[in-house]
């Protein structure tokens, strides 16, 4: 179980998996790098004797780079496999009997809007009598720099946050809760390796080798804060006040058969962003809502991250063109993931219209926006199901302010 005690079950982490975490026997112990394999946690440092996995973040690891990488991922491919598995017994604990915890120190957050289809259902929302691309959209990967101290495990509870609103007709502003709280389905990469010098961009044909992993993302957000507060300067309380990622953190050499080409890009993106391999990850996504109360949890979206307009590589290459540096441990997530149809969009305020066209959960209720009480988990797997995400749940809690 995650610091927020949420649990999952074992489908999806095989031996072609093998994602990383950090877990602790039990709360208040110490805390060591494992890899999920079925339905227990495995203590990499114990199995490997290696004290790069006695350390209560993945970051050391992070930080040695694409053949380390692959050097231990085949060591545990050895030891796992099913004649020698019994050599492992003594280092594994059942899932249920951990507690989960963030699995990397987070340097730089960086949030990116690269669904298209997302991108034009905001536009038509918010500003229904213009396009609703933005004329720089379809050239570059839109992007912010979000607050790394908020990023919490799957299993965190969500306080609702309180900031500055402002209603269409009312002549000023008031504080207070949030009524538009929302989720934001997302996918994001994790960097290693020894990153770049100051000064010197990441070529988009050599991003994928600073990668080391994906994880889930909710980006959480307070939709008429962001609102009032978001011009000139973008996100700010409306944003920061969490962000919740799945405990584990997905190689991407384990995703490499997945990818697959994206999107024709029109017009044609400038020569600094232009990689000829395949470009996204095929990726299945769902978001579930269990209401306040409510025993059951109930499906509300579906969607694919395959499609995605602006891929990882491409986000890492626009992020460093300006000679800014990346560091292990530094996240980059896709922007919520939505498709173009009813029932494929990764956020209430598109699934819902703003709350125009109300969810109805087969328990009877409707939903807007999220309730206090109410529990958002994202899912996320490939597409034949072999290798499944980790999980990303979070509960609603009430204001503080």
């Amino acid at each position: 179980m995650t610091d927020g005690e949420h649990r999952g079950g074992s489908t999806g982490f095989g031996l072609e998996h093998l994602p990383y975490g950090v877990f602790s026997p039990g709360r208040g112990s110490e805390r060591r790098v494992g890899v999920r394999f079925g339905d227990g946690v495995v203590d990499v440092g114990a199995l490997l004797d290696d004290d790069t996995f006695r350390q209560p973040t993945l970051n050391a690891f992070l930080a040695q780079g694409p053949p380390r990488w692959a050097e231990v991922r085949t060591r545990l491919h050895e030891a796992l496999s099913d004649d020698r598995a019994s050599r492992s017994l003594d280092h594994t604990r059942p899932i249920d009997d951990v507690t989960l915890h963030l699995p990397f120190a987070v340097g730089d957050y960086v949030d990116f809007y690269s669904s298209i289809e997302h991108a034009t259902n905001l536009g038509r929302i918010m500003r229904p009598d213009s396009e609703p691309l933005l004329p720089n959209w379809r050239h570059l990967p839109v992007g912010y720099h979000g607050r790394s101290g908020t990023v919490v495990v799957s299993g965190t509870p969500i306080t609702r946050p309180s900031g500055q609103t402002k209603a269409g007709d009312a002549a000023a502003p008031s504080f207070g809760p949030t009524r538009l709280l929302d989720i934001e389905l997302e996918v994001g990469f994790v960097t290693g390796g020894s990153g770049n010098p100051l000064g010197e961009p990441i070529p988009v044909k050599q991003a994928l080798d600073h990668i080391f992993g994906v994880v889930l993302v909710n980006d959480w957000s307070a939709r008429d804060i962001q609102g009032w507060e978001y011009q000139p300067l973008g996100p700010f309380l409306g944003k920061s006040f969490a962000t919740s990622i799945s405990a584990w953190v997905t190689p991407l050499e384990a995703l490499r058969p997945y990818f697959v080409d994206g999107p024709t890009q029109e017009p044609p993106v400038l020569p600094y962003l232009r990689a000829a391999e395949p470009r996204n990850l095929d990726l299945d996504l769902s978001v579930e809502l269990t209401p306040t109360g409510g025993a059951h949890a109930y499906p509300v979206s579906r969607t694919t991250f395959r499609h995605l307009y602006w891929s990882m590589a491409q986000q890492l290459a626009h992020a460093t063109a300006n000679g800014a540096t990346i560091r292990p441990g530094d996240l980059f997530a896709s922007g919520t993931v939505s498709g173009s149809e009813p029932g494929t969009m990764g956020s209430f305020i598109e699934l819902t219209w703003r709350g125009a066209r109300p969810l109805d959960l087969a328990d009877g209720s409707t939903r807007a926006f999220l309730e206090d009480g109410d529990t958002v988990t994202l899912r996320g797997s490939t597409p034949d199901g072999i290798i499944a995400l980790g999980d990303v749940a979070g509960t609603i809690e009430p204001a503080r302010y």
